[in-house]
């Protein structure tokens, strides 16, 4: 840990006194870590540090030029500002070879080339056997400027110049040494905790490994990557909510890491259901990488979705659209979130223009089962929906809702062949599955099919003994076509029992009941029928009102 404690005393009034030498050492060490780990901790302590040399004595001139570089990292100044900075420190140490060398570097990036030739040419003056970094950076800039269209022999032989003599003094410049000693040894440390980290893993010892890299963070000061290590071993244990405690501790070390910041938004997204804000603020923070940009907005989309907020989300997923139109499964997100806003139109526009660029025919299939559902549910065109599902089947004939959906059209315009056939087509797909079957019977047994519709209600009551539907359904055959009073009146109790709320088999058993002459159980059934009508009308009930008086009729 730094030693940040900069104060010596008190003064009389009992103010701190700070001690500018100490500030500065503190500084130079945070400086020197944050240059070597990149931990944004190290930077923010680097920057308090200089301020308070700056508080403590004004005049020393190492501390705004290196103050500059590290607040236009972080983005406080611009360049022209560090540019000032640096020549306040020039103004107050004329001969300091750093001072010099900074203000070139920004005088560079900001395209004034001449002025920081000049600079360059100070720093390699004052710093004498020591000015490899100089000679090196003025090189580098040197070839920056080389037009490669208009070469000058001039200017490739200082480059050449400075190039050389920066490697050849290198070996003697003790600040370079110095770094590269310092680099080496950090690295080395730290590649020896993720290899035993990473061999402990490999024999899933992940008590081990989290051992080891909680010790490397100790020991090392690279906080953010080893952070992360433990997070991604958490998730591997399936603990999210510790593993996103550990992203954290290292997206707070180091909050450039997109990878690190990518994980935080996923986990929060994915595993973390009620984050909804916190999901948003990491995918919002991973726009300024400026990276698969439509995409972040897609997932911030999805996310307002989840949290309920359809306005923000088609503002997110038309800025996904702006970035990438032909994206199929944009549109297809939009279109979700304009029919949640009951915004009809704009919705089934969208729904097509994903079927339209149809990126595979399976996906692009189900997007047809569901325009050609809004089309029933919304517009009540049943022609459009037949043109849905068609469209759908062409793609993906295997699809077994749709050839159920485009069944129940047919069936409930009346065009009961047309049914019966997609009814055996998706039977055809899925044999097991018993919708599709008492669906069938009752196309049949509407198309005076009576046997085969017979046939299709046991089937489907085979393959699932539940469906109460099916037990209606087969009991109105055994009841209205057949003349089977018992064997109908069976079906539907065997209705009620799995269902005591189905209006209908109550109606239908008062009607068996009634057909068997026991006038109190009909009664009685069809009195069920008429209070459960009234929590979900279903019926007429002054039609079953009629029913119960006429068993009483004289």
């Amino acid at each position: 840990m730094l030693n940040t404690t900069a104060e010596c005393g008190q003064g009389k009034t009992g103010e701190l006194i700070l001690n500018p030498a100490q500030c500065l050492e503190n500084a130079r060490i945070a400086h020197e870590n944050y240059l070597l780990k990149g931990q944004h901790t190290d930077l923010l302590e680097a920057i308090n540090q200089y301020l308070l040399t700056v508080k403590a004595n004004p005049k020393i001139s190492e501390s705004y030029y290196r103050l500059a570089s590290l607040m236009l990292e972080c983005g406080e100044i611009d360049l022209e500002n560090a540019i000032e900075q640096c020549k306040v420190a020039i103004s107050m140490s004329p001969k300091n070879s750093d001072a010099h060398l900074y203000t070139a570097y920004f005088l560079e990036k900001a395209g004034k080339f001449d002025e920081a030739s000049n600079e360059y040419k100070q720093a390699i003056k004052f710093s004498g056997l020591n000015s490899s970094r100089a000679r090196l950076l003025y090189s580098s800039s040197i070839l920056t400027q080389i037009d490669t269209k208009n070469l000058s022999i001039f200017k490739v032989h200082k480059f050449l110049y400075h190039l050389v003599s920066g490697i050849l003094l290198s070996a003697i410049d003790k600040k370079s040494l110095k770094m590269l000693f310092k680099n080496i040894n950090d690295s080395v440390c730290v590649n020896i905790y993720k290899t035993l980290g990473v061999m402990f893993e490999g024999i899933n010892s992940f008590k081990s490994s989290l051992k080891i890299y909680k010790k490397a963070v100790e020991k090392t000061g690279h906080a953010g990557s080893f952070y992360s290590k433990i997070g991604d071993i958490l998730m591997r244990k399936e603990q999210y909510s510790e593993a996103l405690e550990y992203y954290k501790k290292a997206y707070n070390a180091e909050p450039d890491d997109r990878n690190n910041l990518l994980k935080l938004a996923t986990i929060t997204r994915t595993y973390m259901p009620n984050l909804f804000d916190e999901a948003i603020d990491y995918y919002t923070a991973l726009l300024k990488f400026e990276r698969d940009i439509p995409q972040i907005y897609y997932e911030i989309g999805h996310i307002y979705l989840k949290k309920g907020d359809n306005f923000h989300a088609l503002v997110a997923f038309k800025l996904a659209l702006d970035k990438n139109p032909n994206n199929p499964y944009y549109n297809n997100a939009i279109a979700f979130a304009y029919l949640r806003s009951n915004m009809i139109d704009d919705a089934i526009h969208h729904y097509q223009e994903a079927i339209k660029i149809n990126p595979d025919d399976k996906w692009t299939a189900l997007v047809c089962n569901t325009l050609g559902l809004i089309y029933i549910d919304t517009k009540m065109d049943f022609q459009a929906a037949i043109s849905a599902f068609q469209a759908g089947l062409v793609l993906d004939n295997s699809n077994y809702e749709l050839h159920v959906e485009l069944a129940d059209v047919y069936e409930s315009q009346e065009c009961h062949e047309d049914a019966i056939k997609e009814y055996c087509e998706a039977i055809k797909v899925d044999p097991e599955n018993y919708l599709a079957y008492a669906k069938l019977g009752l196309a049949l047994w509407e198309n005076n099919n009576t046997e085969e519709a017979l046939v299709a209600y046991n089937k489907a009551l085979e393959l699932n003994p539940k469906c109460d539907a099916a037990y209606n359904n087969l009991g109105i055959l055994q009841l209205d076509a057949l003349a089977d009073n018992k064997e109908a009146l069976k079906c539907f109790l065997n209705a009620i029992e799995i269902n005591p709320n189905y209006t209908l088999a109550y109606f239908n058993a008062g009607r068996a009941y009634e057909n068997l002459g026991l006038a109190k159980d009909a009664a009685a059934y069809y009195q069920m029928a008429i209070d459960l009508n009234r929590i979900t009308p279903e019926l007429v009930e002054e039609e079953i009102q009629e029913k119960i008086h006429s068993l009483f009729s004289l």
